[in-house]
């Protein structure tokens, strides 16, 4: 392997979703990373041998007996900066927890002193089985990453939980491991985010709504699937792909989103609220869409306040939960920010400006932190991603032993 750039194993365990790891790989590839590729025997027989080798650059073999003179089984685990096993079966993970050396791919788990990180991919049932989640807890408690399968389309007619993540978000997954050199401070933690923004319905066809993309909410949700994690993200008319790790639970209004929450946070270590939750919405719904009248003007649409979920979560939380809120401000930024620290009673308040040009839909952000003990960390504008590990760093710090 190349010294010179990031080294990754991908291991590939034998399952039809490996047909998506040709994707990772070459986002790997691509992006500057020295790829080996070690499947499992069964794994060549949904994506065969020349298949990888010409998206790596490198041999393929899942035997220990290949090119033994170079000590495979031994060298790859130890020069590796990040083993990445996807996707990773129910057979594999078994295997790996029991400390097994049968192949070339756990012999490498053994040697492996760096990262990592497992996309398991299975049926739900398989993914659901007490053996299966005593296995992924064996992991988890050695330092492995265990990232949790996505829901959707299975083998054949079958949908639910365990289903690979999307390549794209895997390969995030791997970037930010490698980030991060393996740190994993928030293992053993569950954390719930917000994001996107809430629309408060009119009539059938038109809502009161606000430019929130989620953005900032997904990056946070990224980050800290990569520093070990347990996330459950609530999402509000977002339209981007899930994070690989996290459980989406999808909401519409500030009602849906309250409710959602104050279900997931029941056992959370910290709450990121980074969605954009409408303050009001309209007093009445109308049933049917409302007509325009010719030669009148429409008549004006009451308001009533939404639940003010962030005060409600700082003034009813367990001992120990972190609450973080976010504040998006238009004019006198940092003295809106501090009024609404005080009134909220969260621990941290991310305060950023907002604008036709500024951090809504954009992969940018810049903000100041202002935490209840008086502290300010400013974050220069950079990508989501970085003010995303600047919060979790703050939240690690303030969070019980």
């Amino acid at each position: 392997m190349d010294s010179s750039r990031p080294r990754v194993v991908l291991g590939v365990g034998a399952g039809i979703a490996a047909y998506k790891v040709c994707e990772l790989l070459r986002r790997l590839t691509e992006s500057g990373h020295d790829v080996r590729v070690v499947p499992t025997a069964d794994a060549l027989r949904f994506v065969g041998e020349p298949t990888w080798a010409a998206l790596s650059g490198h041999p393929v073999s899942p035997e220990v007996w290949t090119g033994v003179s170079e000590v495979p089984h031994v060298r790859l685990g130890q020069g590796a900066d990040l083993v990445f096993v996807a996707p990773a079966t129910a057979d594999l993970l078994a295997r790996a927890a029991h400390g097994l050396a049968d192949d070339l791919l756990t012999n490498t788990l053994l040697t492996a002193r760096c990262p990592v990180v497992f996309a398991p991919a299975m049926h739900t049932e398989m993914w659901e089985h007490p053996a299966t989640q005593a296995n992924v807890a064996t992991l988890r408690s050695r330092g492995a990453i265990v990232v949790d399968p996505a829901s959707g389309r299975l083998t054949g007619k079958d949908t639910g939980r365990g289903r690979l993540p999307e390549p794209a978000e895997l390969f995030e997954v791997a970037r930010h491991v490698l980030a991060r050199q393996g740190v994993r401070d928030l293992a053993g933690r569950h954390v719930v985010v917000s994001a996107g923004g809430t629309r408060e319905a009119i009539d059938p066809v038109r809502f009161i709504g606000n430019r929130s993309s989620g953005m900032q909410g997904y990056a946070l949700a990224r980050t800290a699937v990569a520093r070990g994690a347990r996330v459950t993200l609530v999402s509000a008319n977002v339209a981007l792909p899930d994070p690989a790790g996290a459980q989406v639970v999808p909401v519409g209004s500030a009602e849906e989103m309250r409710k959602a929450v104050l279900e997931a946070v029941q056992d959370a270590d910290a709450v990121v609220m980074a969605a954009a939750v409408a303050d009001f919405r309209p007093a009445g719904y109308q049933g049917s869409k409302i007509k325009k009248t010719p030669g009148a003007e429409p008549e004006p649409i009451a308001l009533a306040k939404n639940p003010d979920i962030l005060a409600e979560l700082a003034a009813d939380r367990p001992p120990g939960q972190v609450v973080v809120g976010f504040a998006a401000e238009t004019d006198d930024v940092l003295a809106n920010g501090r009024e609404k620290l005080a009134r909220k009673g969260c621990d941290l308040l991310v305060v950023n400006q907002v604008g036709e040009d500024l951090t809504f839909g954009r992969p940018d952000n810049a903000a100041v932190v202002l935490g209840a003990d008086g502290t300010s960390t400013e974050v220069p504008r950079g990508a989501k991603e970085a003010l995303a590990e600047v919060v979790w760093d703050l939240i690690a710090a303030r969070l019980p032993d």
